[in-house]
């Protein structure tokens, strides 16, 4: 149903791809070398002559970051209510995994949601309640060993009970993070999906979650507020299942572009070197330098991150602010997710180095927010 033709045509961000990649070893060169006091503003100089590369058929524009940020970004008002800057909740999380569901609820809160839930196994209840007191945490979902066969229709629509009492309150789930991939808890993350469907709440599907819909596609084919976040794994599975193909590097901006359209208009963004993003209509790429240390969990930040800024887009957005009114809230909010993530990542590194953890980039996302949207 999903397989294409992947002869993909000219070759078109060839230039762009190569100069970044030999511009960055010449600058880590420069560094081990100490020559010149080459600097970070010399460096920052150089990347931006790099960005906005002419846009032909397939061609990425780098996003004007910054600007998204600070258009969709809520100022702090007094008059406003709790709840009013964001409520997110995360599906997820379960025996062997407390660790994700945990960064990516606490990073929506640290960028300044003002709730955030978590949906989990009993098993996982607890442990994720004492890494914070701010997280409200629901331990609502089960897996197969504690489940008898004939038990499973009953617990299923209780679980589906619980989550509906809260889903119309919610601006954005967080499907995947510490999911694992226990048969029943997929299937009952599967009715949560078509559940969130029906209330209109977006999705940011990440982890395991991506190995539940790349198995089951339609579970977000032709859903708009659906964002997909990949690793180079994922994309991959992806990729080969919706296009029939292998990754094709070299037209990466094309593929990602008819990915997206494959699946109905879904946004992916796929992460890399530089961040590409596309809703199947248009390709845009977040080259921000972040960090070379790939501590696990960075990606829960950006899937926690990513549905903040979604939500405050959306809300942006129905609030008439005419700069952005015309634009996909799903690609602004993949925008600014990325964007803070490598800021706050790049920030963390500067002090951390080689030991840099995903909770030192959690405490660095606050700052790095009030660089670009002061707060006075």
């Amino acid at each position: 149903m999903f397989g294409v033709n992947c002869g993909f045509g000219a070759k078109s961000c060839i230039y762009k791809l190569a100069s970044s990649a030999v511009l960055r070893r010449q600058q880590l060169v420069i560094r081990c070398l100490g020559v010149g006091g080459y600097s970070d503003h010399n460096i920052n100089t150089d990347q931006k002559t790099m960005q906005g590369v002419g846009s032909t058929s397939g061609a990425s524009l780098e996003a004007d970051a910054e600007n998204v940020l600070r258009a969709i970004t809520p100022t702090l008002d007094p008059n406003r209510d709790k709840g009013q800057a964001g409520k997110i909740a995360v599906i997820g999380g379960c025996r062997e995994y407390t660790g994700a569901p945990y960064f990516a609820a606490i990073s929506a809160l640290k960028i300044g949601a003002d709730l955030s839930h978590v949906f989990c196994t009993r098993d996982a209840a607890s442990v994720i309640k004492s890494y914070s007191p701010e997280l409200i945490v629901h331990p609502i979902l089960e897996e197969s060993y504690s489940v008898r066969d004939e038990d499973k229709s009953f617990i299923l629509e209780k679980v589906l009970g619980e989550v509906d009492k809260w889903m119309e309150r919610f601006d954005c789930l967080v499907i995947g993070p510490g999911l694992g991939r226990d048969p029943f808890l997929l299937d009952c993350v599967s009715n949560i999906i078509k559940h969130a469907r029906q209330s209109n709440v977006p999705l940011v599907i990440d982890g395991d979650g991506l190995f539940l819909i790349t198995n089951s596609l339609d579970l977000v084919s032709g859903y708009h507020l659906a964002v997909l976040t990949p690793n180079v794994n994922e994309y991959k599975r992806l990729v080969q299942t919706v296009l029939s193909c292998e990754v094709n590097d070299e037209d990466a901006h094309e593929q990602l572009l008819s990915l997206a359209k494959r699946i109905g208009g879904v946004t992916i963004l796929r992460k890399g070197k530089d961040d590409l993003i596309s809703d199947g209509e248009t390709v845009e790429s977040v080259s921000i330098y972040g960090s070379p240390r790939r501590c696990g969990g960075q990606g829960d930040i950006l899937s926690g991150s990513v549905a903040v800024f979604l939500s405050w887009a959306r809300q942006t957005i129905r609030d008439e602010n005419l700069s952005i009114s015309s634009r996909n809230p799903t690609m602004l909010g993949c925008i600014a997710g990325s964007t803070l993530m490598r800021k706050a990542a790049s920030l963390a590194f500067k002090t951390k180095k080689r030991s840099t953890l995903t909770t030192d980039i959690i405490e660095c996302l606050g700052r790095s927010l009030q660089d670009i949207c002061p707060v006075p």
